[in-house]
C-alpha cells in the first residue's frame, strides 16, 4: 500500500521531468532541424530575449541589435542539423552565434567607417572590393526581405510581429485583432513559405 502511494506521488514529478526535457532547448532544437516549426517557435520565444540581450551590449544599438537577432535565429532555424550536443549546450551553441553575428557587424561598420573616412580624405572613389564587401554583407538581409513579400498580408504582419518585433502570440493576436490559434497558424505557415524561400535564394 505505501508503495503504490509513493509511485502515485512520482507520476506527477516523472511527468513534470519529462515535460521539461521536452521543451529543454536541445530538444527544441533538435526537433526544429527536424523541421518542426512550432518547436522553432519555441525555441524562439525561450531564447530570442538573451539573444537580443546579448546584441545590444555588443552593438549598443537597439535597432542594429533587432536586425543582428533577427539574422541570429534565421541562422539558428536554417543551421539546426548543424548543432552536436557533445560540443555544448544549445544555449552555448545560439549565443555563440549570436555573438560572432553582433561582433562581425561592429568589425565590418567599423572597417566600413575607416575605409570612408580614407577615400574621403584622398579624394578617391571607393575601391571595387570595398563595394563587393558592402554588397554582399547586406544580401541575407535583400534575401530575408525578398522573401517576406512572398507571405500573405496576414502572414507577413504576424511574422515581422513576432520575429522583427520579439511580440508574443497574444500579443501579436492583439495587435492584429485576430485570434490566438489563427495567428499561430499564420505564423506556422509563413515560417515554412519563408523558409523554402531561403532555401532557394541560397
Amino acid at each position: 500500500m505505501f508503495d503504490t502511494g509513493a509511485g502515485a506521488r512520482r507520476e506527477p514529478h516523472l511527468a513534470a521531468v519529462a515535460a521539461t526535457a521536452a521543451a529543454s532547448p536541445e530538444a527544441l532544437l533538435h526537433r526544429t532541424a527536424l523541421g518542426e516549426d512550432e518547436a522553432f517557435a519555441s525555441l524562439y520565444d525561450l531564447m530570442a530575449p538573451r539573444v537580443y540581450g546579448l546584441c545590444v551590449r555588443v552593438l549598443r544599438d537597439p535597432a542594429q541589435a533587432e536586425e543582428v537577432a533577427q539574422e541570429v535565429l534565421v541562422e539558428v532555424w536554417r543551421t539546426a542539423t548543424r548543432f552536436d550536443e557533445r560540443r555544448g549546450s544549445a544555449s552555448a551553441w545560439i549565443t555563440t552565434i549570436a555573438h560572432r553575428r553582433a561582433v562581425d557587424r561592429v568589425r565590418s561598420a567599423q572597417a566600413a567607417g575607416d575605409r570612408e573616412r580614407r577615400a574621403a580624405a584622398s579624394g578617391a572613389e571607393p575601391e571595387y572590393d570595398t563595394v563587393a564587401e558592402t554588397a554582399a554583407s547586406r544580401l541575407e538581409h535583400r534575401q530575408v526581405r525578398r522573401c517576406l513579400k512572398t507571405l500573405t498580408e496576414l502572414q507577413r504582419q504576424a511574422v515581422t510581429l513576432a520575429y522583427y518585433g520579439g511580440h508574443t502570440y497574444r500579443q501579436v493576436a492583439t495587435l492584429l485583432e485576430t485570434a490566438v490559434p489563427t495567428v499561430k497558424t499564420r505564423i506556422r505557415d509563413g515560417l515554412a513559405k519563408l523558409r523554402d524561400c531561403l532555401e532557394v535564394a541560397r
